[in-house]
C-alpha cells in the first residue's frame, strides 16, 4: 500500500519554530564581547541570561505540554510564538544587562510552551517514513540554527552591532505565524488536569538547581564570599541550592507516582520514563547538551574575551563545529538500519572524549590551526548524532497521545543541562584562573606584593591583554613588572581553559555509562494511541 505524501509546508513553521528558540540562545555567546562592552558587564553576566533562558524553559515545559494537550497544539503554538517576538523586541531595544536577562527569561517562558507543541505537531500532521524524516529534521533545524546564528550573528557583531542579529528573530517570529495557519488543527483535550503541585516542585527544583550552579563562583563552592546574599553557618548557599533542587525533584516524582497510583494525571507521565533504556536516554541527552553548552562558552570566551576578537572571528572559529553538528544530526538516521542506538551512543561519547582530551593538548592562541579545527570537528560528529539518536528514542518509545510529554521531557532535560553546562562551564573557568594566577603568584618574584596589592591580579576575570595594560597603566608597576603581569595572566588563562576541557573530557567518557543502557533495537514511529 502506497503511503500518502502530506505536504512539507507545515513542516517548514514546525522547524522554524525549533530554529528561532535555537538561534536565540546561540547568539548569545557570539554577541558576548558587544554586550560586555555595550552593557559595562563581564562575561558572566552574559551568561547568566544564557542560564535565566534554559531555567525557565526547563522549569515550566511539563506545564507547556499540559497546556498543549488541554488547549491544542496550533493555537498554543502561535500564542507562544507571538509571545517569543515581543521578547525579541525588548532583548533589540532594551538599554541594559538587565533587560537582555528580561528578554531572555520572556523568551524562556513562550519556549516552554513551543517545545512540547512541536513534537505534538509532528505526531499530527506526519506519519510513517515522513514521520521519521520529520523527527530528524526538528535536530537538524536546531543544529542549522546554531550554524546560522554563528555567521549571521559574527557578520552583523563586526560590521554593525550584536542588536541586529535578534532583531532579525523578530521577522522570523511573524513569519512562523503566518505559516502557522497551514498546520492540520486539533481540538485539545478540556479533560485534561494540570497538576500544580507538581508545577511547583518541578519549577522550584530547576530553578534552585540553575541558580545553584549559575552562583557557584560568585558565592562560593564552599566557604561564602562576600558577594553571597547569605551564608549557612559560613558556608556558601549555592551548593545547599543545587542540593535542594535534587531533592525537591525527588519529591517531584514521589508525588507524581502519588498521583497516577490514585487515578489522577501527573505532570509528566512516568510512562515515560518507565524503563532503564528511556532513563539511559534521558541520562544521555543531559550529559551531550551540558557538554555543548560548556564548549560553545568556552570557546567564544576565549576568542572575544582572552584574545579581543571580533564576533566575525568567533564564527569562522566556530564555523566547523557547527556545520558538523548540523550534518551529523541530519545524516545520522541513515545509520539507524545498520548501527542499535547503544553502538551509536557508545561511539558518540567516545568521539566527544577523545576530541576532548585531544583539543586540551593542541590549543594554543591561535584557534584557526588545522589541530584545534580537526578537535571541533570530532566533537561536533559525536554531538550532532548522540542529540537526533538520544531524541528518536524517546519519541518512539511512547504513545502518540504523550507527544507533547515526551516533548516538555525533552525540553526539561535540554534546557536544565545547557543551565548547568553554561553556568559550570563559566564557573569553572573562573575558579581555575583564579587557581592558576595565584600559584603564579606565589612564587613569581618580579611581582612584589605591593604590584600584586594594585593590579589586584587574582581577582581579574577573563579579560584581554588590552585591558589588562589599561589595568596595569594606573599602578606603579615597572615596564618589566608589566611585562610579567601580562604574561603570568597569559599562561594562566590557556591552562584554565586546558584543565576546563580535560574535565569536560572525563564527564565525556562518564557518559558511556548510560549509553551503554540504551535500546539495542532500531526507532521506529511515534506509537499510536
Amino acid at each position: 500500500m502506497t503511503e500518502t505524501q502530506a505536504s512539507w509546508i507545515p513542516m517548514v513553521a514546525i522547524a522554524l519554530g525549533q530554529v528561532i528558540m535555537s538561534y536565540n540562545v546561540a547568539s548569545l555567546p557570539v554577541a558576548m564581547g558587544g554586550m560586555v562592552t555595550s552593557f559595562g558587564v563581564p562575561p558572566t553576566t552574559i551568561a547568566t541570561g544564557i542560564v535565566a533562558y534554559s531555567m525557565i524553559v526547563a522549569g515550566f515545559v511539563m506545564l507547556g505540554a499540559k497546556l498543549v494537550q488541554r488547549l491544542g497544539a496550533v493555537q498554543v503554538f502561535r500564542v507562544a510564538v507571538i509571545v517569543f517576538g515581543c521578547a525579541q523586541v525588548l532583548m533589540t531595544f532594551g538599554p541594559s544587562a538587565v533587560t537582555m536577562i528580561i528578554a531572555q527569561a520572556s523568551s524562556g517562558a513562550a519556549a516552554a510552551v513551543i517545545v512540547p507543541s512541536l513534537v505534538a505537531l509532528i505526531a499530527e500532521n506526519y506519519h510513517g517514513r515522513q514521520q521519521a524524516t520529520a523527527v530528524g529534521a526538528l535536530g537538524s533545524a536546531r543544529a542549522g540554527a546554531g550554524v546560522a546564528a554563528f555567521l549571521i550573528g559574527g557578520i552583523l557583531g563586526t560590521y554593525i552591532g550584536w542588536r541586529p542579529a535578534f532583531g532579525l528573530l523578530i521577522v522570523a517570529s511573524a513569519v512562523v505565524v503566518i505559516l502557522s495557519f497551514r498546520l492540520k488543527a486539533d481540538k485539545g483535550r478540556p479533560d485534561v488536569t494540570i497538576d500544580w503541585i507538581g508545577v511547583v516542585l518541578a519549577a522550584v527544583a530547576i530553578i534552585f538547581i540553575s541558580f545553584g550552579f549559575n552562583n557557584l563562583n560568585g558565592w562560593g563552592f564552599g566557604i561564602a564570599t562576600p558577594s553571597a546574599p547569605f551564608d549557612i553557618a559560613g558556608l556558601s548557599p549555592a551548593p545547599f541550592m543545587i542540593v535542594t533542587g535534587i531533592l525537591l525533584g525527588q519529591l517531584f516524582f514521589v508525588w507524581s507516582r502519588r498521583r497516577e497510583a490514585g487515578g489522577r494525571t501527573a505532570l509528566l507521565p512516568l510512562q515515560v520514563l518507565d524503563s532503564p533504556q528511556e532513563r539511559a536516554a534521558v541520562y544521555a541527552m543531559f550529559a551531550v547538551v551540558a557538554l555543548e553548552a560548556a564548549l560553545n562558552f568556552s570557546v567564544p570566551l576565549y576568542i572575544q574575551i582572552v584574545q579581543g576578537r571580533s564576533p566575525l572571528a568567533t564564527a569562522v572559529a566556530m564555523l566547523p563545529f557547527n556545520l558538523t553538528v548540523f550534518f551529523a544530526a541530519m545524516l545520522i538516521v541513515r545509520f539507524y538500519g545498520r548501527f542499535t542506538p547503544r553502538q551509536i551512543g557508545r561511539a558518540g561519547f567516545i568521539l566527544c572524549s577523545a576530541a576532548l582530551i585531544w583539543l586540551a593538548f593542541v590549543v594554543r592562541n591561535d584557534w584557526s590551526e588545522i589541530p584545534v579545527l580537526l578537535g571541533l570537528v570530532v566533537f561536533g560528529i559525536g554531538q550532532g548524532s548522540l542529540v537526533t539518536l538520544v531524541f528518536n528514542v524517546l519519541v518512539t518509545a511512547s504513545p502518540k497521545e504523550l507527544a507533547g510529554d515526551v516533548g516538555s521531557l525533552r525540553g526539561t532535560t535540554n534546557n536544565l543541562a545547557a543551565a548547568v553546562g553554561t553556568a559550570l562551564a563559566g564557573a569553572m573557568m573562573v575558579g581555575l584562573l583564579s587557581s592558576a594566577v595565584f600559584v603564579r603568584l606565589a612564587e613569581n618574584p618580579v611581582l612584589t606584593p605591593d604590584i600584586q596589592a594594585q593590579v589586584n591580579l587574582d581577582s581579574i576575570t577573563f579579560v584581554s591583554n588590552e585591558r589588562l595594560e589599561s589595568i596595569i597603566a594606573n599602578t606603579s608597576a615597572s615596564p618589566e613588572q608589566k611585562i610579567e603581569a601580562i604574561r603570568v595572566n597569559t599562561e594562566a588563562r590557556l591552562q584554565a581553559l586546558r584543565v576546563g576541557l580535560l574535565i569536560m573530557a572525563g564527564l565525556a567518557i562518564l557518559s558511556i555509562l548510560p549509553a551503554s543502557r540504551l535500546p539495542n533495537y532500531r526507532p521506529g514511529e511515534i506509537p499510536p494511541p
